[in-house]
């Protein structure tokens, strides 16, 4: 009887202990987690703005956490174009539709582009990314994608070097003033025209979804691209 006593409060002893091991590491893990996620949004939003790591080296955290400080502002516009006071950590832009994030990159009071975050279905999932813009609000300035599942080869060469160099460069407000997007053609794009990229091979559904998700996404920042095409902002 005093054995089973034992063996019980023993038991009970070492499931305590390890169960508030066990919660102690899941929390750490998740801290881990949510500062990898914040640091690969980071990274996405320096890549699409032109920067890049020197030479062959990689980025560290520690690198990307300071070139973030020194040169990019975030803050969220409403509806109208004009700058809130709401932290941009705190929307959620699969679910809020009223307040949108935008990342300034300025050096010495000097905007050097912006980023906004873009997303939308491909053929299998939704494509998450950023898309950046020169200082004259109608350039495309770069294009990153972080997440999505697309078929490898296939839809999933959008987060490919080859594929996102073609947007630098290329316009989506045509020379009457109106957002007319970028449109991924099948096969090569015309070189005259100042709108079009080349598609993927084989990846016709996930083409068309970027072109069209990325068009609504710039709708949502058009009040304030307006204002900087016309010398308010």
């Amino acid at each position: 009887m005093h054995s089973n006593s034992y063996t019980v409060i023993f038991t009970s002893i070492v499931t305590i202990i390890l169960g508030g091991f066990l919660s102690v590491a899941a929390g750490t893990l998740k801290n881990m987690q949510d500062l990898n996620v914040k640091n690969d949004s980071k990274k996405n939003i320096l890549s699409s703005l032109g920067y890049r790591p020197s030479g062959d080296r990689l980025w560290t955290s520690d690198d990307i956490t300071k070139l973030f400080e020194l040169n990019i502002e975030a803050y969220v516009l409403n509806s109208s174009g004009n700058q809130t006071d709401i932290d941009p950590v705190s929307v959620n832009t699969d679910t809020d539709y009223e307040n949108f994030p935008i990342y300034v990159d300025k050096k010495n009071g000097v905007v050097n582009g912006y980023a906004i975050p873009i997303s939308g279905k491909g053929l299998w999932s939704t494509l998450y990314g950023y898309f950046a813009i020169e200082p004259d609000g109608l350039t495309a300035k770069g294009i990153t994608f972080y997440a999505h599942k697309e078929t490898p080869g296939l839809g999933g060469e959008v987060d490919k070097p080859w594929f996102q160099n073609n947007f630098v460069g290329k316009r989506f407000i045509d020379e009457d003033g109106n957002l007319v997007g970028i449109k991924v053609v099948k096969g090569k794009a015309n070189p005259d025209s100042p709108y079009e990229v080349d598609g993927i091979s084989g990846a016709t559904i996930t083409s068309k979804g970027l072109e069209s998700f990325l068009v609504e996404d710039l709708k949502k920042y058009e009040p304030f691209f307006r204002k900087i095409r016309s010398g308010e902002v």
